[in-house]
């Protein structure tokens, strides 16, 4: 035990997997959505909101030397672990977080002449929103743009190649599990990136909304001060200008979450398409369309020493669920508040890493099982040259053309629930009143031949 690594105890004793059994796999959403980096980027909001406050020319608090500015500045780049534990100490006094954050940087900046002079400046006018949901604006800025969007197109670039390379692959389809009009193994991976490119762009196309108009959104406490100032316009470059996110005029005590819930289901959607994906790439790994890459020393079952099991694909669906349980929570909870504010929101928004982390580990899974999968052509066509009735589609598609009765009819009294070889079909192609050109097609024609544009989209999808 002795040589156990320090943070071992705290995994083995976590309540969510996120931070005990897939802690390596979520570390990258830490410096976003926990809880050290909530406290970090209300100190980061403070502090430009005081810095800007500087530059409004109010005659109470003067433009701030650049060493001040740079005081303020490195405040920002050098939080630490230990300051946000000394905010969670005042915090234990308060019993209120934000203003635990307000008092620190009073205390921070005792003994700055310039900074200690205007330190009734640090929060002014401000609710405790103000500072909460700008925070959570750049949170979620960071999380999507830095880590759950390359994550999504590390899953898309890996299924266009997959796309490409197996573009010519053919395959039997299967609607309803049964066999039907035959594929390609490539065409099947584009046809997932399509919908993953657009889930992707829906994200991305979400703006991110904030407010700082204080306690109901109307500037009171702003205008009771300053009547004559623009506090509006004040606000709204703020907000846009100096933190990149976009300003929402009209408001409650909170945002009303609205860009939120916008903002979860497009995520929500994308995690369903990845969903059907997991569950179709387990059934080809049933199939034997696929074989997993071995990994030195894995073990797939305690009991049967053959088998190489596809959990990546049951990992990543797993997660998808209950990041989309939480997600969907989320899209339907935050957009709800009492009157001008209540507080139910609050104790849910600290849920946000949970529900991103959950659908990391399952971006995560995806990867590594797409990147372990080798295909079986042995047994693609195996399964395609047992098939041949599938061929029963364009045979009565040409009679039609060719205007001759019951077409459908005909092949269906063929083909319906009974085996069909190549010779039985071909036999009946030769009876065909058509023409030798439409005749000598079909006798061409095999199920992995049978696929349309398939090669041509595959191949084309980016």
């Amino acid at each position: 035990m002795s040589d156990m690594r320090p943070d071992t105890f705290f995994s083995l004793t976590a309540l969510s997997s996120l931070d005990g059994r897939y802690a390596d796999q979520t570390v990258a959403l830490r410096d976003w959505l926990s809880e050290a980096a909530f406290i970090r980027h209300r100190v980061t909001i403070e502090i430009h909101w005081l810095i800007a406050l500087s530059q409004a020319e109010l005659p109470e608090i003067p433009a701030f030397s650049a060493p001040s500015k740079q005081f303020l500045l490195q405040l920002i780049e050098c939080f630490s672990l230990h300051d946000a534990a000394r905010i969670k100490d005042i915090e234990h006094v308060t019993n209120h977080d934000v203003k635990a954050v307000e008092y620190w940087l009073k205390e921070s900046v005792k003994g700055h002449i310039e900074l200690e002079s205007v330190s009734e400046f640090i929060h002014f006018a401000c609710t405790s929103e103000d500072i909460n949901n700008t925070s959570y604006g750049l949170m979620l800025k960071g999380a999507r743009n830095q880590v759950i969007q390359p994550a999504l197109h590390s899953v898309h670039q890996r299924l266009i190649t997959l796309a490409h390379v197996y573009a010519a692959q053919p395959m039997l389809s299967r609607t309803h599990g049964q066999p039907a009009s035959p594929t390609t193994l490539g065409k099947e991976m584009a046809n997932i990136a399509a919908r993953l490119s657009h889930a992707i762009n829906r994200i991305d196309s979400v703006k991110l909304l904030s407010k700082m108009n204080g306690a109901v959104g109307n500037f009171n406490a702003h205008l009771s001060a300053y009547p004559d100032f623009d506090w509006e316009t004040f606000a709204q470059n703020f907000v846009q200008t100096e933190l990149g996110l976009t300003f929402n005029p009209y408001t409650i005590q909170i945002e009303p979450h609205d860009y939120m819930a916008e903002l979860f289901d497009a995520l929500a959607r994308a995690n369903t398409i990845l969903l059907d994906l997991s569950r179709d790439v387990w059934g080809y790994i049933s199939l034997g369309y696929f074989k997993q890459k071995t990994q030195i020393g894995e073990i797939g079952s305690s009991t049967m020493p053959h088998k190489v099991n596809p959990i990546d694909f049951e990992n990543s669906e797993g997660n998808l669920g209950l990041a989309n349980t939480m997600l969907r929570h989320l899209a339907d909870k935050l957009p709800v508040s009492r009157w001008q504010r209540d507080l139910t929101d609050s104790t849910v928004l600290r849920n946000i890493g949970v529900a991103f982390g959950y659908s990391l580990l399952a971006y995560t899974a995806i990867v590594r099982g797409l990147d372990k999968l080798e295909v079986n052509p042995k047994q693609i066509h195996r399964d395609l040259d047992n098939c041949w009735e599938v061929l029963a589609e364009p045979i009565q598609t040409v009679m039609r053309r060719y205007k001759i009765a019951n077409s459908y009819e005909q092949l269906k009294e063929l083909t319906r629930g009974k085996q069909i070889t190549r010779d039985r079909l071909h036999t009946f192609i030769s009876t065909l009143a058509i023409s030798d050109e439409a005749k000598a097609r079909l006798l061409a024609m095999t199920p992995a031949s049978y696929v349309g544009k398939a090669v041509e989209l595959a191949q084309r999808i980016s």
